[in-house]
């Protein structure tokens, strides 16, 4: 059977303005259905989700996005009618709110809030510290070398200059050459400008097909770059009038671009050309002149030539910082992070994911690092500059900013995994965190599952494994995908069948009933749902997946009826 999707998509358009609260009218209208359509009446007969716990001990919490929700559209109605709590999915994490001087605009945030109080919800807050989307760009900015600015005036330094007096064309930084048709030679003493010293010549003994035919190279110590403003100054004649322009190279003869310091005329009467001129990008790392002598036979003579750049803070220099410069840095960039969040918020927000995803993937028994990768624009790993301590020190923060009942959480991803290795790292690492003198109140697992990969078995363990802390335990991001048996990818929304969406919400009835028989009442936070509706295609996460509770025109899917039936004592 293919998708159930295809065959509802005309048929519940009328009915979805007056139904996307909750849709339990969905199916309030008079025409005949078609079997696929039939199959999911008994949706309707299911109730709001919060309606099937006891909203006084438990939070039934939504995850949306929170610039979405303070639009007050069909999700923010859908959260109303069946949600108690709602976790902002990016808008309260360092990136959203930090920008790239260090101030902080916390105006969604505060809507966020404002709005889920107007409706009766509460918050929890996600997340204070974590490695990803993060703006690394301040962070790295306020840990970068220090630059000291020289208070000497702006000058031009040397680059490169040769005035010819010795046959050596390779002294150190003073190199040049030419090509076969061009024939080197130097002038009698006295024979350079003004009568003082020799000059270089180049013979060119035909009009050639191209004027790069004949060339001359003066070939610079180091690469210059985009930005760089360079001066050639330098005495010239020739035998007969002569007009020769220049090229940009990366080594004598490696072209790169047609233009460098312009066209030089001379005559037989010695004139100084100088020429100023700013690097461009199609200039950027070439170290060679090319002066292109071919359309013209006769003997060029070049004297005292140099070429300088511009030093605009001359006596400049870059000191790194310490590590331990560092570490006090981002602790106080840490700390003025949770402070002003907390401020703005703890009016109202009385839970934290303060710690997130600490553990790594590769070895559980230790929290992760960036040491060693290429990381992300957004990524930033606080720990690698306050050691393993960064979750002390970021709950000691949340404490001391925040509100003394506040419940303060490590969460993490993968504790369903068989293995229960990271389960089990995580735990020791809350273990640790405690043994610093801090609290942590609760564990938070995510639990984006897939059914065909995830068991019930490796859920049910880590469950047990949990409770056994004593702590709170929430599922904090709870969504589904399915991988069918032999593919090596998760089925798309467009794709799915009836048997499979039935399957998935099997699988959502066992896990949250696992949930609620296997954690004791008293240390049972509450449930999160992070994909309300099914994933667009466009999506950062799970793309074109359906792993929504409704659909994308905010129908019950038969997710919401496992779901609400795990719910159900």
């Amino acid at each position: 059977m293919k998708s159930i999707y295809k065959l509802m998509i005309t048929l519940v358009a009328v009915a979805f303005f007056a139904s996307c609260a909750d849709n339990s009218d969905l199916f309030n209208y008079d025409v005949q259905k078609p079997d696929g359509l039939a199959q999911l009446e008994y949706l309707k007969s299911y109730k709001v989700l919060k309606e099937y716990v006891d909203t006084t001990k438990f939070r039934l919490g939504a995850g949306v996005s929170a610039t979405e929700f303070n639009t007050k559209g069909a999700l923010y109605r859908i959260i109303k009618s069946n949600f108690t709590d709602v976790t902002a999915g990016y808008e309260m994490k360092h990136g959203a709110v930090v920008q790239n001087d260090g101030s902080m605009d916390f105006s969604t945030v505060e809507s966020f809030v404002k709005t889920a109080q107007g409706a009766g919800i509460s918050v929890f807050g996600h997340t204070l510290c974590w490695h990803a989307n993060q703006n690394a760009t301040y962070l790295n900015s306020i840990i970068a070398p220090t630059v000291i600015v020289g208070s000497a005036p702006a000058r031009w330094d040397p680059l490169w200059s040769q005035n010819f007096e010795t046959d050596n064309s390779s002294t150190a930084g003073s190199v040049y050459s030419y090509n076969a048709n061009a024939v080197r030679g130097f002038t009698a003493a006295g024979g350079g400008k003004d009568g003082i010293g020799r000059a270089l010549t180049i013979t060119n003994a035909a009009v050639r097909t191209n004027d790069w035919d004949c060339q001359i190279f003066f070939t610079f110590p180091k690469a210059v770059k985009q930005g760089d403003k360079l001066r050639l100054t330098m005495d010239i004649k020739s035998d007969a009038n002569a007009s020769y322009p220049t090229q940009a190279h990366t080594a004598p003869g490696a072209y790169k671009f047609y233009d460098f310091f312009g066209t030089l005329s001379s005559t037989p009467t010695w004139t100084t050309y100088v020429k100023e001129m700013t690097v461009s990008s199609s200039q950027d790392g070439c170290n060679t002149i090319a002066f292109n002598l071919g359309k013209t036979a006769t003997t060029y003579y070049f004297d005292n030539a140099k070429v300088e750049i511009w030093n605009p803070n001359p006596g400049t220099t870059t000191v790194p910082k310490t590590d331990a410069e560092k570490t006090a840095i981002i602790d106080k960039a840490l700390e003025n992070w949770i402070s002003s969040m907390l401020a703005k918020t703890k009016g109202y927000v009385k839970a934290w994911d303060v710690v997130n995803e600490p553990m790594s993937d590769s070895d559980p028994t230790q929290i992760k690092t960036g040491v060693g990768k290429t990381l992300a624009a957004d990524e930033f790993y606080w720990q690698d500059y306050l050691g393993k301590d960064y979750a002390v020190r970021a709950i000691q923060l949340a404490r001391q900013y925040g509100n003394a009942t506040d419940k303060l959480f490590v969460n993490d991803y993968g504790l369903e995994n068989p293995d229960q290795k990271k389960c089990q790292g995580l735990i020791q690492y809350i273990n640790y965190i405690e043994s610093k003198g801090v609290k942590v109140d609760g564990i938070g697992t995510q639990m984006h599952v897939t059914l065909g990969i995830n068991t019930i078995e490796g859920i049910r363990a880590m469950l047990t494994n949990l409770a056994a802390t004593g702590k709170l335990i929430k599922i904090t991001e709870l969504d589904m995908g399915i991988r069918p048996a032999g593919s090596m990818a998760n089925v798309k929304t467009a794709d799915v069948t009836f048997d499979q969406l039935k399957q998935m919400s099997d699988f959502y009835k066992q896990i949250v009933k696992a949930y609620f028989e296997l954690i004791p009442a008293a240390q049972r936070y509450g449930i999160t749902q992070w994909s309300l509706v099914d994933s667009p295609t466009s999506s950062s996460w799970r793309p074109g997946e359906p792993i929504g509770l409704w659909d994308a025109n905010y129908n019950r899917k038969p997710a919401y009826a496992g779901f609400a039936d795990g719910l159900q004592k």
